[in-house]
Formats: C-alpha cells, structure tokens, sequence
C-alpha cells in the first residue's frame, strides 16, 4: 500500500469525527440559514488567508534533500494566491459585512488549527504542512461541490455566493491527485510521520471548527 493511501487508512477515525458534525449532514439536507452559511465563509476566510505564508513557511525550511517538494510548494502558491478575496465575495453576494470578517478575529478552533500548523512546521518538521493539505484538500473533494448545490437550492443564494465552493470541488480534485503523486514520493520515515500526525489534529480541529459554527440552543432549532 502507498503512503497517500496508508494516510487515508490510518485517519479514518479522525476523518469520521469531522464528517460527523451535525452541520455537514444538515447542509447536505439543505436545512440551513444563510447565517449558518455566512458563518462557515467566515471562518474559511479566516484560515484561507494563511494557506500561502503556510506554504512559504514550509517551502523555507525544508532541507535541502527535498528540493523537488519545494519546487512543488513554489507552484502551489502561485495557485493559491488570493482566494481569501473569493470568500470574501461570496459573503458579500450573501449581504455579509465584509469588513467586519476581515477585520474580525477567528473562532477558538480556527485560530487553533491555524496556529497548530505553523508550530509543526517551525518547531517540528515542515512537511507537517501536507497533513493539513490532506484534510482540507480531502473534504473539500468529498463535500464542497455537493454542499453548493444543496445550499443555494435552500436558500436561493445566486451564484455569485458560490465561488469558493464551487471552484474548490474541482480544483481539489486536481491537487488532491497532486498531493498524492508528492507524499508518495517521501521516503523518510520522520516525514511520513509528521504528515500522519499533524492530519489526524488537523482533522479533529477543523472537526471542532464545523461543530462551533451554530450556537447549540439554534442548531436545536433547525434540527426540529
């Protein structure tokens, strides 16, 4: 079995716990609100925005026996580049305030996973980076386009509310393919390792991300 392939395997119980938030089944049952919705972007922007100074970071530190990865990292931010602004489109298509989210602070778990990640790859390992790329990349292959569809028919949003989602159904599907052809690659056992690990409280933290998006008392409410 391949590496991308034992990662899969080996966070199975992590990835359940994220997929299990009440909110993802809900969403893909169309029974949210847009501020549910607004809510989701904005803490999407929240993390989005440090995917490129991630990928810097990472691209800086690694040794010089991964060269090849940091050829790839260098790719990756010039595809990366920007698409906090896309989210913060899509808010405002919502008729979210803008400034507000830009100007605002992350919820607990968000600022957890962010700051998680940086810690792996500045104490740690810096091809920890690539076991957040496996969840966030994962989930976006699994739920992004599917959630769109759902949300938008419930809601009436138009399209222009969409575009991260939209975009990143696809698009994650190209890099998740990408991503696998890179970890398959790595043949240290002290890197395999710290992708392994930082995905598996990656997958938790953004698990606790979902799970903090509605109040309790309102995600009672939509339940009924």
């Amino acid at each position: 079995m391949n590496f991308f392939d034992q990662l899969q395997a080996q966070t199975a119980s992590e990835r359940a716990y994220l997929l299990g938030a009440p909110i993802i089944a809900q969403a893909m049952e169309g029974r949210v609100t847009t501020e549910d919705y607004v809510a989701f972007l904005t803490q999407a922007y929240h993390h989005v925005k440090h995917t490129v100074p991630l990928l810097m970071a990472c691209g800086a530190r690694l040794p010089e026996r991964l060269e090849w990865l940091r050829a790839a990292v260098a790719e990756y931010i010039e595809e990366e580049y920007g698409h906090q602004e896309w989210i913060l489109n899509d808010i405002q298509a919502c008729g979210g305030d803008v400034d507000a989210v830009r100007q605002g602070e992350p919820a607990l778990a968000t600022e957890l996973m962010v700051s998680y990640v940086y810690d792996r790859i500045h104490r740690h390992n810096p091809v920890s980076f690539f076991g957040m790329v496996n969840v966030l990349e994962g989930t976006s292959i699994q739920l992004a386009t599917r959630a769109a569809g759902h949300i938008r028919e419930a809601l009436g949003l138009p399209p222009t509310a969409f575009s991260y989602l939209s975009s990143h159904g696809a698009l994650d599907l190209d890099h998740i393919q990408l991503f696998a052809g890179l970890v398959n690659r790595l043949d240290n056992e002290g890197d395999r390792q710290a992708v392994l690990h930082t995905a598996r409280v990656v997958y938790r933290l953004y698990g606790d991300m979902f799970r903090a998006l509605r109040p309790a008392e309102r995600l009672a409410a939509v339940a009924a």
